[in-house]
Formats: structure tokens, C-alpha cells, sequence
């Protein structure tokens, strides 16, 4: 299914952050401009959450509100996303505490990569076939 306009700019986003996921996992591949050392894919996560994530999340949170209480199926996905929220969110909290940097952004990296996932393959497509009139009504900035 094509995507609604309305939730084109978090696909976009989406894009951006599955980038990191694949930078920040311990098989990452050379990407040319990215080094691989640690402290440096570390430094990298910090600034993608600050500068992206936390925004990216506070949009979703704002689509989450406008569609909550309309579909059952759509309040039961947007009640495991806010978890996976939190989940993720925790995780990149106690990374400062880490005394395994490597494995620890691997876990961020994967947990986020499979919420991303679901809310491209599943949420979205639940909330275009469920609520398309909603998706109408939303204007999320870019």
C-alpha cells in the first residue's frame, strides 16, 4: 500500500534512523565519512537521538494522541509502540552506565530497527486501512 501523506515525513525519519541501527550494530559494515570505532559510533548515536530521535518520537506520541480511542487493533499497536518507546528510550539512558558499549548499542540498534519495522509494516498500514479519515486530519511537520 502506498504511503498516506500524512505519515511520509516519519517514513522519511524512519529511513534516516534504520541507517544508524545498521551503523550502531556490531557487524557494521564501512560506511565512507562514518568510522567504526566505538567511541565514535557512540558519539554518533548521542547526537541521531538528541537531534532526531527525540523529536521523531514526540511526533509519533502526537499521532498516537489524534488516534487513540477509534479502533481497538489500532489502541492495542499504539499500547506496544509506547512501550517499545519506553523500552528503547531506558536503554539509551543507562548506555552511559554501559560497561559493554558494543553490546549495548547493538541491543539499541536491534530493538530499534524491529519497532521501526512494525510501525512501517504494521501500524501504518493498520492506520491507512483503519483510519484513513484521521490520516486527513494530521499534519505532521517535516
Amino acid at each position: 500500500m502506498q504511503r498516506h501523506s500524512a505519515l511520509i515525513p516519519l517514513s522519511h525519519e524512519h529511513k534516516r534512523l534504520l541507517f544508524v541501527c545498521r551503523y550502531l550494530k556490531k557487524d557494521a559494515a564501512p560506511y565512507e565519512g562514518f568510522p567504526l570505532e566505538t567511541q565514535a559510533r557512540f558519539e554518533y548515536m548521542v547526537k541521531v537521538f538528541q537531534e532526531l530521535m527525540v523529536p521523531h518520537i514526540q511526533k509519533e506520541e502526537y499521532l498516537f494522541e489524534k488516534c487513540a480511542g477509534r479502533n481497538t487493533a489500532v489502541d492495542a499497536l499504539i499500547a506496544e509502540l509506547q512501550q517499545e518507546h519506553r523500552a528503547i528510550s531506558s536503554m539509551y539512558s543507562a548506555i552511559t552506565e554501559s560497561t559493554n558499549l558494543e553490546d549495548d548499542m547493538d541491543k539499541i540498534a536491534t530493538s530499534l530497527e524491529t519497532h521501526i519495522r512494525k510501525e512501517e509494516r504494521v501500524f501504518f498500514e493498520l492506520l491507512q486501512k483503519e483510519l484513513p479519515d484521521m490520516l486527513e486530519n494530521i499534519q505532521l511537520e517535516k
